[in-house]
């Protein structure tokens, strides 16, 4: 995972950005009229196979699937891979840039568009913003993280930011999320991984070890792969030997210069 310059700073503005746009959305006659006449705009372009796509675009987002996902994945790096670093690091790259979005819906309430646009009514939480659109890009950033130092990384960029305007429209298309509720779930799952990279480098990393059986599944492996490929690209390691074996954080570095911004 990636260290970040001012991620608490970074991580607050996002959030504080994306909670007054769902207010103003919500209950304020600016942005309102717009959201439901694109919203209208988009779902006059549905037919019956185009139905059935969208809502399978949609659900392969939904939160039985985002589960499903999330496990197979942080499994596969665990027990296959044996990347128990990479598996910790992309489970709490995803969940939290998803999850985060129920506090902003707590905040904002903002209810759903009307039910007699939708294709299958949605019942249960705040429409402001969309859980589906925020797993979608939490999932993105950190397939991004993982492979932001191979060849492949322009790719999952291009795929990745593709696959977030794809379910964004579906959940336009459906009829179960206004314009303004896709933007803002970008705006809060960015906000919550700037806070889970700070917290990662100044909290997470040092105390790894101590989970049980991350050195079965060959933690000190993957931290000396680290060690040496930050020797390679010529950045600062956070001190492979604190954090693998020791309970102290880094003692040298960026990592703790910038832990507290």
């Amino acid at each position: 995972m990636p260290y970040v310059r001012h991620w608490l700073r970074n991580s607050i503005l996002l959030f504080a950005l994306a909670i007054t746009l769902g207010l103003v959305a919500a209950h304020t006659h600016l942005i309102q009229p717009h959201d439901l006449q694109l919203d209208r705009t988009i779902q006059t372009l549905r037919t019956g196979w185009l139905n059935h796509t969208m809502e399978g675009v949609s659900y392969l987002a939904s939160p039985v699937a985002g589960v499903v996902i999330l496990a197979v994945w942080s499994g596969w790096l665990l027990f296959v891979r044996r990347r128990p670093m990479r598996a910790v690091a992309t489970f709490l790259v995803v969940a939290v840039g998803w999850n985060s979005t129920q506090l902003a819906k707590a905040i904002v309430a903002r209810p759903r568009p009307p039910r007699e646009f939708m294709l299958d009514p949605e019942i249960g939480s705040n429409s402001f913003p969309s859980g589906h659109t925020a797993f979608t890009v939490a999932a993105v950033v950190a397939a991004y993280f993982l492979l932001r130092e191979t060849r492949h990384r322009r790719t999952v960029l291009v795929c990745g930011v593709l696959a977030v305007l794809l379910v964004a429209f579906s959940r336009m298309y459906v009829g179960a999320h206004y314009p303004t509720d896709t933007l803002g779930s970008v705006l809060i799952a960015g906000s919550a991984i700037f806070f889970v990279t700070g917290v990662w480098h100044a909290r997470v990393l040092p105390q790894l070890h101590r989970l049980p059986l991350m050195e079965r599944f060959g933690l000190s492996r993957e931290l000396d792969e680290r060690e040496a490929a930050s020797h390679v690209h010529g950045t600062v390691p956070s001190g492979r030997r604190q954090a693998a074996g020791s309970g102290s954080a880094p003692t040298g570095g960026r990592h703790r210069k910038h832990a507290g911004r």
